[in-house]
């Protein structure tokens, strides 16, 4: 059986980090597994470690539905290595791999849908989904069901697979967390992590610290990361007077390291397909408050391991955070956390359910 993962985007996140782990696990397995990848992306780079995997290079942009020529080159990868099964992860890869592999009689078109955006009910999308799609892959409840929200005959729902994604609990695990001694133990520190953009919201994080500042509670709100609004936020935060308070600390590269210095992890997100964030701070035993929205409750034990307030709300949020000054409290809803995410989305439980869906079905 040969299955093939399409990605062609070359810069990396949530659904290239799922497609490159998840191809290297199976190929390492003894699988046969084929990459479509764009040549000069992160993922061809990370895989040129791995040369159990077969990597097919392809560039494809926004257009590259339009040409034929493109749909015939990529049928033409499909037929020559006997591909039986295709994984295809991003909307504009959906329509090139979509067509390519439909053509070229590929058994299972599988769309791994992460994001938790409905699909826009256009006529383009209601053809793909009839006619080229056979299998849908969701990596959480709140994703499966946007996926019908604007047309609830766009895919039977009741064929849609919800996988969660997979994540290292040993890896965790072993790291000895460490509150950042670089504040005393009055202040309270609150920590985020995401790309600097328009989805993670931390604008909000900025509005939370000046409240928090007016009512005198000492705080330090940490954000790491890098993105499109990074001056722009910096400005912001400027403007309103929380520079001090408001620490941008740029891309981290070692998550665990981050999440040990904090006391909280707020997530600000205005929507998220799986929280991978989410997991990894509760794995670090650190309580969460989040908006209750998309796939957050699945994560997010509400009252247990952690807070769901609503969208925005700056009254919510300084509520909460009150609550969690108390040392034991965070601890207890830290231990709730870890054991929750360590249940639900161990790495070996979540692949055994992959390799079923996958070669076994």
């Amino acid at each position: 059986m040969n299955v093939a993962f399409f990605n062609s985007i070359a810069t990396w996140g949530g659904g290239e980090k799922w497609h490159f782990e998840t191809s290297v696990y199976f190929a390492q397995k003894g699988y046969n597994i084929f990459f479509f990848c764009n040549p000069d992306g992160v993922i061809a780079e990370k895989l040129k470690q791995f040369p159990q995997v077969k990597i097919i290079p392809i560039k494809a942009s926004n257009l590259s539905f339009l040409n034929p020529f493109k749909i015939k080159a990529v049928k033409q990868q499909f037929i020559d290595n006997k591909i039986d099964t295709v994984i295809i992860n991003h909307p504009g890869d959906l329509k090139i791999a979509g067509n390519a592999a439909h053509k070229a009689g590929v058994s299972r078109i599988i769309y791994r849908r992460g994001s938790a955006i409905p699909i826009k009910d256009k006529a383009l999308n209601r053809y793909i989904f009839k006619n080229w799609i056979t299998d849908i892959l969701a990596n959480s409840e709140a994703t499966k069901l946007t996926i019908v929200e604007k047309n609830a005959q766009l895919f039977p729902l009741e064929d849609i697979k919800v996988i969660y994604n997979h994540i290292d609990i040993a890896k965790f695990s072993s790291i000895e967390t460490k509150r950042d001694d670089q504040f005393d133990e009055d202040t309270l520190v609150i920590g985020n992590l995401g790309r600097l953009a328009p989805q993670k919201n931390q604008h909000f994080l900025i509005d939370l610290s000046k409240q928090l500042t007016e009512l005198n509670i000492k705080h330090k709100i940490l954000i790491g990361g890098i993105g499109e609004l990074e001056e722009e936020l910096k400005a912001y935060s400027n403007a309103q007077g929380t520079q001090d308070t408001v620490l941008f600390e740029g891309f981290q590269e070692d998550i665990q390291a981050f999440l040990s210095r904090i006391d909280i992890f707020f997530l600000s997100s205005l929507w998220e397909g799986f929280g991978y964030v989410l997991a990894e701070a509760a794995l670090c035993k650190k309580p969460i408050i989040a908006f209750n929205l998309s796939s957050n409750p699945e994560l997010v034990i509400d009252n247990q391991s952690g807070y769901l307030i609503d969208k925005n709300s700056i009254e919510q949020a300084v509520e909460k955070i009150l609550l969690l000054k108390d040392k034991d409290l965070r601890q207890k809803f830290g231990e709730y956390g870890y054991n929750h995410c360590s249940k639900t989305f161990e790495r070996n439980h979540i692949l055994n359910q992959l390799e079923e869906y996958i070669f076994l079905k």
